[in-house]
């Protein structure tokens, strides 16, 4: 009987970190298409990690932006080429689970370019929606 419950215990805790490899993985992917997409110099694209709903939250250094249209429009006035673009580079500091359906991830961000350089830290609440991992909130300086 403890052999079986011990197994049962063993199981659980493969398949608890399979699903959770798998949600990490899937917003590392979403955090690299981001990234990749900034650097082509695409910010409609880069949106796409983002939550395209008028409650998604983007908090820089003018205060908290609602809405995934305003957000991508400050995007496009702070960034209007790719000399202001620069090149990006991202990295994760941590990423934790909050629930089934919520991550918090911790970056730092730098942006490489010709019109001077310029670095950050964020941090970025996911939800899984419709079975995707998108930005809800982000908190970038």
């Amino acid at each position: 009987m403890h052999k079986l419950i011990f197994s049962s215990f063993i199981l659980l805790i493969c398949y608890t970190a399979t699903a959770q490899n798998a949600d990490e993985k899937a917003i590392r992917a979403t955090l690299d298409k981001q990234q990749k997409a900034w650097n082509e110099g695409d910010l409609d694209k880069f949106m796409i990690g983002y939550w395209n709903n008028d409650s998604l939250m983007f908090i820089g250094s003018n205060g908290p932006t609602y809405g995934y249209a305003k957000t991508l429009a400050n995007y496009k006035k702070g960034y209007p080429d790719t000399a202001h673009m620069g090149k990006f580079t991202s990295t994760i500091i941590s990423i934790k689970k909050l629930s089934a359906k919520y991550y918090f991830v911790t970056g730092k961000w730098y942006l490489k370019r010709t019109v001077g350089d310029a670095s950050g830290y964020y941090t970025l609440l996911f939800k899984k929606i419709n079975g995707n991992w998108v930005i809800i909130a982000d908190h970038s300086s």
